[in-house]
């Protein structure tokens, strides 16, 4: 029987083993995510299509919120984080229309 230190420490371990495989899915997951945006913003570009769409990104915010609900994660945090995320893809759509 160990004591309940080094069970903690245990516990500690496996949930910290956890957490970084799961950022590394976050790190490649974003960077084929920007993949995809990176050619969406060459089409724009080369079709003289406007940078943001407020359509699209509206659409996807009440998409990814109601997907954060059933996820059990902070709809407001998701949010923060596409809002990020899409204000990042613009300013990359915009160096492309330059």
């Amino acid at each position: 029987m160990t004591d309940p230190a080094t069970r903690a420490a245990k516990l500690l371990k496996d949930h910290r083993e956890s957490i970084d495989r799961l950022d590394a899915i976050l790190i490649y997951t974003l960077g084929e995510r920007f993949k995809h945006t990176q050619e969406v913003g060459k089409l724009k570009a080369e079709h003289n299509l406007p940078p943001a769409d407020p359509v699209r990104e509206a659409q996807q915010i009440k998409r990814l919120e109601t997907l954060a609900k059933e996820a059990n994660l902070d709809p407001k945090f998701a949010r923060q984080f596409l809002n990020f995320i899409i204000q990042e893809v613009i300013q990359h759509h915009k160096k492309y229309k330059e």
